[in-house]
């Protein structure tokens, strides 16, 4: 008799057992899958953040060489030499200097031939989760297979880019330079080869 409770204990001990293990495994999955749902969250609401300040700054850039070649006889764009410069009063063309959202530090610069900054892009190589739709200022990011081939550049080589008052649509149009890798991080840019240009990682 005392045998068989002593079974009858050790049975129901071992189904408990079996039973915190299995409790053990589900929520060891739940979290893992919350963890990488939240981790999805967290890229697309970076992404959205990279994509609204890269097209400010995009934006700025446009706005301040329109704004400063504005009755010069030389021809050309004009870019500043930091965004720091986009932030100055009396006319701010940007609100502030924002940092790369991806990336979590500085933009890699677009450098200009003539000296400046004409584009930014983030020096992060992951995924983006949108491919498509686009707003028209940066319609060309279609089909960029990382975030450090979005790049935010005055000329852009998207046709929609915002004309400033006072401008003419040629001077805001489309032209995609090729990027050369240069010293301390930055790209510049070099002339396009003949027939459709494209923007190099």
């Amino acid at each position: 008799m005392r045998i068989s409770r002593q079974r009858g204990v050790l049975s129901e001990q071992g189904v408990t057992y079996l039973m915190l293990m299995f409790a053990i495994v589900v929520i060891g999955i739940a979290t893992t899958a919350a963890a990488k749902q939240w981790k999805v969250i967290v890229q697309r609401e970076l992404e959205a953040d990279l994509l609204a300040k890269g097209v400010e700054i995009q934006n700025a850039l446009a706005f301040y060489s329109a704004t400063v070649k504005a009755g010069r006889v030389m021809p050309g764009e004009v870019y500043p030499q930091t965004l720091a410069d986009l932030t100055r009063l009396p006319k701010p063309f940007l609100r502030k200097v924002y940092l790369d959202p991806m990336g979590h530090g500085e933009w890699e610069y677009l450098r200009a031939p003539t000296g400046g900054i004409m584009g930014v892009r983030s020096k992060s190589y992951a995924k983006p989760f949108r491919q498509h739709d686009f707003p028209l200022a940066v319609r060309h990011f279609e089909g960029r297979t990382t975030y450090h081939d979005w790049v935010f550049q005055h000329p852009s080589p998207s046709s929609a880019s915002i004309v400033p008052q006072g401008t003419t649509p040629g001077s805001v149009g489309p032209i995609t330079p090729g990027l050369q890798n240069i010293p301390g991080g930055s790209v510049s840019a070099v002339q396009p080869n003949q027939g459709q240009p494209t923007v190099r990682p």
